[in-house]
């Protein structure tokens, strides 16, 4: 008995780090290729770098969100197996 609550406190406590770690992981794929594609496009059109830049810096605000929602489900899944 006492076994298998440790055992599920255990899943729950490593499932919400690697959930963290892939959430970080995405986030910083994500941003590195908008960097990317960004730098790219005011390679190619400099007169649009205001453009460019400003679209950019609003999607990666967006990831950096969708990466602290998943960074805040996983701790909330992580006090709910220590609970």
């Amino acid at each position: 008995m006492l076994f298998s609550i440790l055992m599920d406190v255990f899943m729950g406590v490593m499932g919400a780090g690697i959930g963290a770690g892939l959430a970080a992981i995405g986030a910083g794929i994500g941003i590195g290729k908008i960097g990317a594609s960004a730098m790219e496009g005011i390679a190619r059109q400099p007169e649009a770098a205001g453009k460019i830049q400003g679209a950019m810096l609003i999607i990666a605000a967006l990831i950096e969100v969708a990466a602290l929602f998943g960074l805040v489900i996983c701790l909330l899944i992580s006090f709910q197996g220590a609970a």
